[in-house]
């Protein structure tokens, strides 16, 4: 019997199979050539593991069941890792055929999810070097009882922060800080069976912190139906991956463009879920405008963002997707959604229809290779009575922590926030709640400093970072603004009534 796997020596087993690469892949390939060996290697092992057991169990009867009352995934004779293994030249041929076989046989689950590495070019990957990462892959066994779901997801999610951390400005496409992931779960609380919906879902990463919430509290997790859609064809089968690897069986996730083409759509209309968790592209430019003036599914209600910031086009997606009774969404937006100009209009339906319930901005660096800040938007489409008409404000930009280069949010920031969030009162210059009326007052800007004024005597040091002073500027800024804009308004009603 194989010996259980520590957390310690998965880690260093996993990344030990990227260093065998460094040599021949960039550091941002790594995971189109890692992750599928890993998929492979630990369907192999479950299914070797299924079959003891059923042998085990009913002896020779065990040949009379039906592959797919054993097995999870069934893997063809002929394709299995060790026939792979054996193979000593030409073995990029070997694992390709091997990989479509098995998602062949498994199309109703696997179909594209080895994706289409470069396997057979031997300028990058010779015959020497595959045989070493088969061999390395080969020196520990991927079955359920040496490594249980948990722990290898767990493993994998390492090895995705591992590539993040070594990728560079790509990490984004398909990382998120995973600590801001756990506050804004936090937040939403899932709830057993209810339906979770990711529409740019990059690595699946905030699926799984649902899936993780809901076992850390101990409810039933197996009845939530997970969704979600990725443009990246290779991002989009790394999070199916990472969902299967992690227990996760009820799920379904599309490689597509959400916004030109939404993957879940019902009697001709957008699906509607719970829970809707997103971290869409900041800002971007490169989408079909025009396409969306006349969006068949309704999508524009609030308007039509500019050409060059596509936020409002996906903040309006996940709007459309919500259940109206239960549906609550947690967004990260560059702060800018708060209150840039061209935006304006549609902030102000946005605000007026009531959906937004909290505002809450983060602290610096917890992107990857941006020092920017962000911010969470949470909307509900049917808010508690005495929350009705109303937005909280929480300023959490001194809730970080920084270590080794690394910025993310502690238990204790995430649990200051979520509190606030569940208490919605206000909190000195922490959290404050603004009325409709308040935020119409200010022009419909969200802006957080127009509403959470940090405390500062005459006689106290001001020790704000340049970011907290740019901000209240910003804020400064508006005011002046809209008192200006007030002004001509009185002096225009003035001049007219004395004409």
């Amino acid at each position: 019997m194989s010996k259980r796997i520590t957390i310690e020596e998965l880690q260093s087993y996993l990344w030990n199979s990227a260093v065998l690469l460094r040599t021949n892949i960039d550091a941002g390939a790594y995971k189109q050539y890692i992750f599928p060996l890993l998929f492979f290697k630990r369907i192999c092992d479950v299914y070797d593991e299924e079959t003891a057991a059923a042998v085990a169990e009913y002896g020779d009867d065990a040949t009379e069941f039906d592959e797919d009352e054993i097995h999870t995934f069934f893997v063809p004779k002929g394709y299995h890792w060790n026939d792979v293994r054996a193979v000593s030249e030409n073995v990029g041929v070997a694992i390709v055929e091997a990989f479509r076989k098995v998602e062949n046989a498994n199309s109703d689950k696997l179909q594209g999810i080895f994706g289409d590495g470069a396997w057979t070019n031997k300028n990058r990957l010779p015959d020497r070097l595959l045989k070493d990462l088969l061999e390395h892959f080969s020196t520990k066994t991927l079955s359920i009882a040496n490594c249980p779901e948990d722990e290898l997801g767990q493993g994998y999610e390492y090895l995705i922060k591992k590539f993040a951390d070594d990728s560079g400005h790509t990490a984004q496409e398909f990382y998120t800080n995973r600590t801001v992931v756990h506050l804004m779960t936090e937040m939403l609380k899932p709830e057993s069976g209810e339906s979770i919906y990711d529409p740019t879902c990059g690595s699946a990463g905030m699926l799984i912190s649902a899936i993780a919430y809901l076992k850390a509290q101990g409810k039933e997790w197996r009845n939530v139906s997970v969704y979600g859609q990725e443009i990246n064809a290779l991002t989009s089968a790394i999070g199916k991956m990472n969902l299967f690897l992690h227990g996760v069986k009820d799920f379904s996730i599309v490689n597509g463009d959400t916004l030109a083409s939404p993957a879940f759509i019902e009697h001709g209309r957008l699906q509607q879920f719970d829970l809707v968790l997103a971290n869409p592209p900041y800002s971007i430019s490169q989408w079909d405008r025009a396409a969306f003036e006349s969006d068949k599914y309704g999508r524009n209600f609030l308007g039509v963002p500019p050409q060059g910031r596509a936020d409002y086009a996906f903040l309006q997606h996940i709007i459309a997707s919500l259940k109206e009774d239960t549906g609550r969404c947690a967004i990260l937006f560059p702060h800018g959604v708060l209150f840039r100009n061209e935006e304006s209009a549609m902030r102000e339906r946005l605000v007026r229809s009531d959906r937004v319930e909290c505002v809450i901005g983060l602290g610096p660096n917890l992107f990857y290779n941006s020092p920017m800040e962000a911010c969470i938007m949470i909307c509900r489409m049917t808010k508690k009575p005495e929350r009705r008409g109303q937005v909280l404000f929480i300023n959490a930009i001194n809730e970080v922590e920084r270590k080794n280069a690394q910025s993310y949010l502690e238990d204790k920031h995430i649990q200051r926030i979520a509190t606030a969030y569940k208490n919605y009162c206000n909190d000195s210059d922490f959290a404050r709640i603004a009325t409709i009326q308040d935020i119409a007052d200010n022009n419909y800007s969200l802006s957080i400093p127009l509403y959470v004024k940090p405390e500062v005597s005459e006689d106290e040091i001001d020790t704000r970072t340049v970011q907290e002073h740019y901000d209240s500027w910003m804020a400064s800024s508006e005011m002046m603004k809209l008192s200006y804009q007030r002004l001509n308004e009185m002096l225009g009603k003035e001049a007219g009534d004395n004409e």
